[in-house]
Parts: structure tokens; C-alpha cells; sequence
């Protein structure tokens, strides 16, 4: 018996067109991603294939890092190869795909505003850490949170929901999956994150051997980033846990 399709609904019709416009770029140039199949689309509704499943444990972490390295991988030898970090990319249709800076810096002041960031030194830290991890290859960043990959019966990831898609470096978005496993399970292992790390790695070596350099310290400055952007959302979505904000080496993080 075939399961019933899944209708998500939106706010605005500008963004579920955006959503629409992300899941064929994601179809079209990151193609390691499975996706649900997109069945119809209105005004303000996507009808999308049912997956059944769960969303990602802590213990799927290397699968899925392996499989955003060869997203990403792809991505960037596809259509990303010429993107900047600093300057918004275009789609097909000429709509503007979001720069990695900018909102980010919009974001980080947003934060601070709101009391996340305790001082405006503090504020100027992070954003000195946006700045200096904004180097290298071009990837994508969809919000790779648990709940935004399905682990079916038979083991398969899929992932779902393309409301957000923007540029980031390569491996940002592992520590953004990363950082939502903290905060949705509790501190993972410092084991744990090296391991997935390399997993990541090693998959987007595969498509040019620039893509697989993030090393540890670059990936602990994505992750201090990720403990301010995310957390007015601790208490809610399912994260159960704080992020702590830690400095690295180099005084920011």
C-alpha cells in the first residue's frame, strides 16, 4: 500500500517558490543527496513523497557526514567552483542564492541584540571568527539539522526540507549538524566529531583534492558560530541541551 503524500504548507508564496527553486538545485547539483520526489506544487503548498522513518541519532553521524562531503563535494564541481563566499551566487532563474557573509553578520549582531552575546567585544570576536573562516571552496549550507534527514528501514538517508539554502564553506553545515546533535542528545565525544570529520573528508576529496582540508580547528570555530546562531532555539525543535561557547587557540570561538 503506497503512503500518503506529505503537503507541507507555507506562510508566503515566495517561500515555497524558494523551496522549490533550492530542491531542484539540490537535484540538479548535489545529487549524492537523495530527496523525496516532489509531486505537485501551489501557491503556497509542496506535496512531496512520504518517507517513513527517523530522523538522526548521534550513531549516524559518520554515514551522514560521509554523505554531506559528497554533496558538497559535488556541488562545488558542478556549479560552486567560481562562487565567492562574500558575493551572493544566482540561480538558473537569476534569483540571488544567499552569500555566506552577510546574513550571518546580520544574524550575529541580531544575536547580540538579543542578549546572547554579552558585550559588543564579545560581538566583535564573532564576527572576527565569521571573517576568518570565510576562506577556501565554496559548498552549500541547507540547515543539516537531525530532524532534516530521514533514516529509513533499509538504512537509506534522505534528506528533506529545502527552506533554507545558501553558500557556506566546506564544512560548515557538518558542524552545523554537528552542533544540533550536541543540543539535541547531549555533548558528543571529541572522538565522535574527529571521526566524522574525516568521514567528511575523505568523501569530498573525492571530487577534488582542495575540498577535503577542513581540519579540527577550522571545524571548532564553525561550531562556536553554530552555539550563538542557534541558541534561541534551545528549549525548542528538540534540543533539550545548551551548546557551551568555547574559545579556541586563538582566542575566539
Amino acid at each position: 500500500m503506497s503512503l500518503t503524500p506529505f503537503t507541507k504548507d507555507y506562510a508566503k508564496p515566495e517561500r515555497a517558490a524558494g523551496a522549490v527553486r533550492h530542491y531542484r538545485w539540490l537535484t540538479e547539483h548535489a545529487k549524492p543527496l537523495r530527496q523525496p520526489a516532489l509531486y505537485t506544487v501551489g501557491p503556497d503548498t509542496l506535496t512531496f513523497e512520504r518517507i517513513e522513518g527517523r530522523s538522526v541519532r548521534p550513531q549516524d553521524l559518520p554515514r551522514v557526514a560521509e554523505l554531506l562531503g559528497h554533496a558538497h563535494g559535488a556541488a562545488w564541481a558542478s556549479d560552486l567552483r567560481s562562487a565567492s563566499l562574500d558575493t551572493s551566487h544566482h540561480f538558473q532563474d537569476g534569483t540571488m542564492f544567499d552569500d555566506h557573509l552577510g546574513p550571518r553578520r546580520l544574524a550575529l549582531r541580531r544575536r547580540h541584540e538579543q542578549g546572547y552575546l554579552p558585550n559588543k567585544a564579545a560581538l566583535h570576536a564573532m564576527l572576527g571568527l565569521l571573517e576568518a573562516t570565510a576562506q577556501g571552496p565554496c559548498a552549500f549550507y541547507k540547515d543539516s539539522n537531525p530532524r532534516n534527514f530521514i533514516i529509513t528501514s533499509t538504512q537509506d538517508i534522505v534528506a528533506v526540507d529545502t527552506d533554507d539554502l545558501s553558500l557556506a564553506p566546506m564544512g560548515y553545515d557538518l558542524a552545523k549538524l554537528i552542533a544540533t546533535l550536541h543540543l539535541t542528545y547531549g555533548l558528543l565525544t571529541d572522538e565522535a566529531v574527529t571521526n566524522a570529520l574525516i568521514a567528511y573528508n575523505a568523501a569530498a576529496r573525492r571530487h577534488d583534492a582542495r575540498l577535503g582540508t577542513t581540519d579540527r580547528g577550522r571545524l571548532d570555530g564553525f561550531l562556536a558560530l553554530h552555539a550563538v546562531l542557534t541558541a534561541p532555539y534551545v528549549g525548542r525543535n528538540g534540543y533539550h541541551y545548551s551548546l557551551p561557547l568555547r574559545f579556541s587557540h586563538r582566542g575566539i570561538s
